[in-house]
């Protein structure tokens, strides 16, 4: 009978041992909140060259992180770009590589992350972490719960649902729906400055009903500048300067979003969480952009510096995208980094910061090393393959897109008959000066990465679909 006391006493005090020590770990760990903009371009905020557009609280942010100008979204549309992030499988080998993919018949629909699909949600889930997803998810069939982000292991989600839900034919899309299809909240005009602002009070909600004794990762998926929020509300900020409205709005929405990441950041500050939290922003590719006369203009604001293309370019307009990471007293304030990575080294490096196996799946490298000082592990290459969907775009090539970088090297290929385009960053950023003749050896090891570093996707096959007519033009992308 002592010898059984004995052993459950010891039972206790091992109990206890492991609680205090996951406890004490939990307490040492950071927190990471993770801001992603929606088709903001390279150069759109002050800290990576803009000049008119004001956004002085990512400027300050700036000045205390390390900025990255050599860093990649996953691709340049929203759909394919998130997969990357979610997975932190590349461009080439994530299931899904457009806005829509093509089903045959003319059947151009959106795909989405099965239900199954190990993401940024069960990463954070096993690791003990609070998690929260805020915003646009963009990755889910709508009428298929099981593939929101709620069920992605994410313990809140307000999640805005991008598409009309068949099982409720009288659904709003502007709006968040709360933990899968709970609840809805609608989008005001009247209430709210931007949708920014509406989706910035459910995280103050989240980090207000947080356990304390748990790390937190806070997935701010914000609306601008893609946003569609009226004419009047979004131009507030420079309705008294004479240019087109559309860019009024295109301003405005930016500033309104730096205010928000003000807002959120001050109020970190507020309730003491700032010292052990890391803070990444980014965008989700480059900036979107219409037709002369009917949409935001790339050279009005200079959206993407020296940068060629934007949204739905494979060009370095369309995929490099701004990164600040933000650490106190871990990394040099106001530091810079050419290291080139992107959207799929994001899994990796939080894997390694939560303390977590990083998972097989990834193709990614984490950056940590670099964050803290260390000897980094590059990339030999990265590689892009994008189809171009048959919603409402001509289609005469197929609309297949295939880019490489290799060190300084760049090359492009529109379309699988096209040749690929060489081009050297180091003294070409602006992808201005082919050099394809001039180094046939370069390009052909960028053809064999084209044609064996990816793997197939039922929806989107390699070289894409050729058409020749305007597709029905069914969702909005």
């Amino acid at each position: 009978m002592k010898i059984h006391s004995s052993f459950w006493l010891l039972g206790i005090i091992l109990n206890c041992f492991i609680f205090f020590s996951c406890e004490k770990q939990n307490q040492k760990r950071p927190n990471i909140v993770f801001l992603l903009a929606d088709d903001l371009g390279y150069n759109e905020i002050g800290a990576y060259g803009q000049k008119i557009i004001k956004t002085p609280n990512l400027d300050k942010l700036a000045k205390q992180s390390m900025r990255f100008t050599d860093f990649y979204a996953g691709n340049s549309v929203c759909a394919p770009s998130r997969a990357v992030l979610l997975t932190g499988v590349s461009s080439a080998n994530v299931p899904i590589r457009g806005n829509a993919g093509y089903f045959g018949k003319d059947d151009w629909s959106p795909t989405w992350l099965e239900s199954d699909t190990f993401t940024l949600g069960e990463l954070f889930k096993s690791a003990r972490y609070q998690s929260a997803f805020i915003g646009k998810w963009h990755l889910d069939n709508p009428d298929d719960i099981s593939t929101w982000a709620f069920s992605h292991s994410f313990d809140f989600a307000a999640q805005e649902q991008w598409t009309h839900r068949k099982s409720k034919r009288n659904f709003s899309k502007s709006g968040l729906w709360l933990n899968g299809d709970q609840k809805h909240f609608p989008y005001d005009f009247n209430k709210h400055e931007c949708k920014d602002a509406f989706y910035t009070n459910f995280a103050i909600d989240f980090l207000d009903n947080k356990e304390s004794d748990k790390p937190f990762f806070l997935f701010m998926s914000y609306r601008a500048p893609h946003s569609f929020e009226g004419p009047i509300r979004d131009t507030l900020e420079y309705v008294n300067q004479d240019w087109p409205k559309v860019e009024q709005a295109q301003a405005a929405k930016i500033t309104l979003q730096d205010k928000q990441v003000g807002r959120l950041l001050d109020y970190l500050e507020s309730i003491g969480e700032m010292d052990n939290t890391i803070v990444m922003y980014t965008s989700d590719n480059g900036a979107h952009f219409g037709a002369a006369g009917k949409g935001h203009q790339l050279e009005f604001f200079d959206s993407n510096g020296n940068l060629k293309g934007g949204k739905r370019d494979l060009y370095e307009g369309g995929v490099r995208v701004p990164l600040l990471v933000y650490w106190r007293d871990k990394i040099t304030a106001g530091s810079v980094t050419d290291h080139v990575s992107a959207f799929q080294d994001l899994m990796p490096t939080f894997s390694e910061i939560i303390g977590v196996e990083k998972p097989d799946q990834t193709d990614g490298i984490s950056f940590l090393p670099l964050l803290k000082g260390e000897v980094q592990e590059k990339h030999e290459y990265l590689n892009w393959e994008f189809q171009l969907s048959g919603w409402f775009q001509r289609l005469p090539d197929g609309g297949f897109r295939q880019s490489a970088r290799i060190g300084k090297w760049k090359g492009v290929r529109y379309g699988i008959d096209s040749r690929i385009e060489l081009y050297d960053l180091n003294n070409d950023e602006s992808e201005t000066n082919d050099l394809s003749e001039k180094y046939p050896e370069i390009i052909a090891r960028i053809s064999k990465i084209f044609k064996n570093s990816r793997n197939e996707a039922p929806a989107f096959p390699y070289g894409g679909i050729k058409q020749n007519h305007i597709s029905m033009h069914r969702y909005s992308n």
